[in-house]
């Protein structure tokens, strides 16, 4: 079963390895990680993705939770939380195809940031669904490069 785990921490040096180093050191591994500030300079947010049964994730969160550094953790269970990626994707894109792929994007709100001669990059966010959909659409024309973020959540 997977996760999404937020962890309010201090911004300070350091940090982001003691969290992955307890991920590491324990066996548990990250589907997905995401850091950064906040609102308050003071403090970043870490964004994870895990997998595993609920002794697993209790067992994580303890062990965060002992962590110099770390203020808060939240487990954000189903509908509890605003969830979304950021994906950049480079897709091929010919004289034949862009109008489609231009269509596509209209269809998921994706933008089209760069357009190249031989290909475009498109940027789109949304929730897990959208994004693997947008992602299997745009396949047929041949992805050339990608980049994801990760989930980024908050509470509702």
């Amino acid at each position: 079963m997977r996760h999404t785990l937020s962890a309010l921490v201090e911004n300070k040096f350091g940090v982001l390895a003691r969290v992955a180093g307890m991920f590491s050191g324990r066996g548990f591994n990250i589907d997905s990680l995401n850091v950064a500030p906040t609102h308050d300079p003071a403090l970043s947010r870490i964004t994870t993705i895990v997998r595993g049964d609920d002794e697993t994730l209790d067992q994580i969160t303890k062990q965060l939770r002992k962590l110099v550094n770390v203020v808060d953790v939240i487990d954000y269970t189903a509908g509890q939380a605003v969830e979304r990626e950021l994906i950049l994707v480079k897709v091929k894109a010919d004289g034949r195809t862009r109008a489609e792929i231009l269509q596509i994007c209209d269809i998921f709100r994706a933008k089209i940031i760069n357009v190249a001669k031989e290909d475009v990059i498109i940027e789109i966010t949304g929730d897990c669904g959208k994004t693997t959909a947008f992602l299997e659409l745009v396949a047929q024309f041949g992805i050339i490069d990608l980049a994801r973020t990760g989930k980024l959540a908050l509470s509702r």
